[in-house]
């Protein structure tokens, strides 16, 4: 399936749209049904941060989704995006079998506990409360929820914003989804 792109403004009604989006082209990619509501979560929480972040920074600026079903055919401008800007390139070399979301935000990258782009710091609770936040816990919670529910994470900050890449593997993962799927 071809690469699948949404842009949508840094409005909070929109992220439902990418997550209903992201569950339908997650579906037709061949996601296990297990999965699903994992995507629809991360996706929540990834456009979410960034629709924060736009509307503090840049609100004119729109958030970009990219959803890509590496198992299918590749187009040559996605291979050509990939040669070009390697942030675009499947995350950590696994160009198969894998269903993958992109999230692009044009907001300053701030210095936060994912800066590095690693996935294994937790956040740091009680640093300060993000604009109608919740008390007591700092912005990288969402970040944190990312990461316990992709299967593979990876966090770009840059002088362009933020890059949050997330991906899950396609097909069936246990017993029952074989027998829903079959």
């Amino acid at each position: 399936m071809a690469p699948v792109q949404l842009t949508i403004s840094a409005l909070p009604a929109h992220v439902r749209m990418a997550r209903l989006m992201a569950t339908a082209v997650a579906r037709r990619a061949g996601i296990a049904e297990s999965t699903l509501d994992e995507i629809r979560l991360a996706v929540g929480e990834a456009c979410s941060r960034a629709v924060e972040a736009h509307r503090a920074h840049c609100p004119s600026q729109p958030i970009q989704l990219d959803l890509i079903d590496s198992a299918g055919p590749r187009s040559s401008s996605t291979a050509q995006d990939e040669r070009s800007n390697p942030a675009a390139a499947p995350h950590n070399g696994h160009p198969a079998h894998r269903f993958e979301v992109v999230v692009s935000d044009k907001a300053p990258a701030k210095e936060s506990a994912y800066a590095n782009g690693s996935s294994g710091v937790a956040p740091s609770l009680g640093e300060h409360t993000p604009p109608g936040g919740v008390s007591g816990l700092s912005p990288d919670v969402g970040l944190a929820v990312i990461v316990g529910l992709a299967d593979e994470v990876s966090i770009e900050p840059c002088a362009e914003g933020t890059v949050v890449r997330m991906s899950w593997p396609l097909g069936p993962t246990s017993p029952e989804d074989t027998r829903l799927a079959g």
